[in-house]
């Protein structure tokens, strides 16, 4: 799992997830069914001495619940495939056409 961008229109919700035991805490009660068991399974397969690496998948498990209290990335989660292929298809015919 990598680190996702930010969104806009972030609610004001926002558990405490400062330590591990809190973003655990945070993952089993606010996060996707089966957030934490991934990220036990995830966190087990590093070496906790590679910071970088814990650092990153703490982060990504962070966003993830932060994600999923915003609107807004929640609208764009659920939006249809054929909805996004399109638009790629429409971005990538006008990038074309500006060359």
């Amino acid at each position: 799992m990598t680190a996702q961008p930010e969104h806009s229109g972030a609610s004001q919700f926002s558990p405490p997830m400062r330590t591990l035991a809190e973003l655990r805490e945070a993952l089993s009660t606010w996060g996707f069914p089966g957030d934490r068991q991934e990220f036990e399974k995830e966190l087990d397969a590093i070496d906790l001495d590679d910071l970088t690496r814990v650092r990153e998948l703490t982060q990504a498990y962070r966003h993830r619940i932060l994600m999923r209290y915003d609107l807004g990335a929640m609208a764009a989660l659920a939006r249809p495939t054929g909805d996004v292929d399109a638009e790629l298809r429409r971005k990538l015919a006008e990038a074309g056409a500006d060359r």
